[in-house]
């Protein structure tokens, strides 16, 4: 049976995050808050509770989900071959709205889907979140929603789609307003955006002047296919129905 747990005061926090962190070590999923909606987390080293996500959703392997992160620290236990570009954009803009999609650190025993060797990852500016993913150590996560139904913005609308399929829903508060990740594909010799949201692609630019629209990169239809691909490769946390895969390069 699930349970709803109210934390927006810090001491529920406290007991939700406790009771979370207790059922995604079981291998169950939970429902957390983020920074631009509601998200269906699992730990990212289980591909059984990873299946249980999936599941859940009614996703196939085909759109393996983005990792939320606690510290930027993180990126490199998780990525190889990171660029300079990526690193900058991360110290700038995390945490906060910005997935970046990463060459996967080979060695991990971890299962996420058809990702292609790449991992897509955020840092989201989320306090329950970031507790959470302090105590629980790296999530798969997804838009907590059915496949082809709107993300979820709190966690009464995720229960509607999910019900017992999740352990626990933190709830704090209503998400309605917050915006999609901006989603960039660091994987090849020019960063480039394959989703916008959060972050417009000017203020990317203010930091790395290299990142590139994929309209801008490709120009072309078939560029253009290929850059839509990319966004879908992963599913990045965070739209209508957060889970869009990664990139050509990718997924």
């Amino acid at each position: 049976m699930s349970e709803t747990i109210d934390v927006t005061s810090h001491q529920q926090r406290a007991a939700g995050i406790e009771a979370a962190r207790e059922a995604v070590q079981r291998g169950e999923a939970v429902v957390l808050p983020t920074d631009t909606v509601y998200g269906i987390g699992v730990d990212a080293f289980s591909p059984q509770a990873v299946a249980v996500l999936l599941a859940a959703k009614g996703r196939s392997r085909t759109v393996p989900p983005p990792v939320l992160i606690a510290r930027q620290s993180v990126m490199d236990a998780l990525a190889v071959e990171i660029p300079e570009a990526a690193r900058t954009l991360a110290e700038t803009f995390w945490p906060g709205g910005l997935t970046l999609i990463l060459q996967a650190q080979p060695s991990l025993s971890w299962d996420l889907g058809e990702t292609r060797g790449t991992v897509a990852l955020r840092m989201p500016a989320d306090e329950t979140a970031l507790e959470l993913l302090a105590a629980v150590g790296p999530m798969a996560v997804s838009s907590a929603n059915r496949t082809g139904m709107p993300a979820a913005t709190t966690a009464a609308e995720a229960r509607q789609m999910l019900a017992d399929s999740v352990s626990i829903y933190l709830d704090d508060g209503d998400r309605r307003q917050n915006q999609a990740s901006t989603i960039v594909d660091c994987t090849g010799e020019v960063p480039t955006v394959v989703r916008h949201g959060a972050i417009p692609l000017h203020e990317l630019q203010a930091v790395v002047p290299q990142v590139r629209g994929a309209e801008a990169e490709q120009g072309t239809e078939s560029g253009e296919a290929e850059a839509e691909q990319g966004a879908e490769s992963h599913d990045a946390e965070a739209g209508p129905d957060e889970d869009q895969p990664q990139t050509g390069t990718q997924a």
